[in-house]
């Protein structure tokens, strides 16, 4: 896998999570994609880069809080990168996914878009989207 060829060092680690957050944040602030859309793609250009851009379309749905407020997109859109760069690997992928998601709630105080945006509305998002495509891909370099 891809992603196995990235565990070299902290340091090459942490420079890629921080080319990862910023190109998901670019993409959100673009406009052409929303936070779950932005967060895959990042973490699949530098993942899995043989996976064609059209399965990002898989995301589009979980902006927002899948529309209804729900879960942040960013998470959703990172718990779908965990598994489209571990494939196959699904215990290693919800270990992950529960990593994941309790750094977003002890980040952000919940998991929840409507508790999240309520406090300063969608202003927080381009960031929040860069923080997280940063934290999967950390998460898939760490041992």
């Amino acid at each position: 896998m891809f992603w196995s060829k990235l565990k070299e060092s902290d340091e090459n680690s942490s420079a890629l999570a921080d080319r990862v957050a910023m190109e998901a944040e670019g993409l959100y602030r673009s406009g052409r994609m929303h936070c779950a859309e932005a967060v895959f793609m990042a973490i699949r250009n530098s993942f899995r880069p043989d996976v064609p851009d059209t399965v990002v379309q898989m995301a589009s749905g979980f902006g927002g809080g899948s529309g209804a407020g729900c879960i942040c997109g960013a998470v959703s859109g990172g718990t779908m990168a965990l598994g489209m760069a571990l494939q196959g690997e699904k215990k290693r992928i919800m270990e992950l996914t529960r990593e994941l998601h309790a750094w977003f709630k002890g980040e952000y105080g919940a998991t929840c878009c409507k508790v999240i945006t309520a406090r300063g509305g969608k202003s927080g998002c381009p960031l929040i989207t860069g923080r997280v495509a940063g934290k999967v891909a950390e998460l898939l370099t760490s041992k």
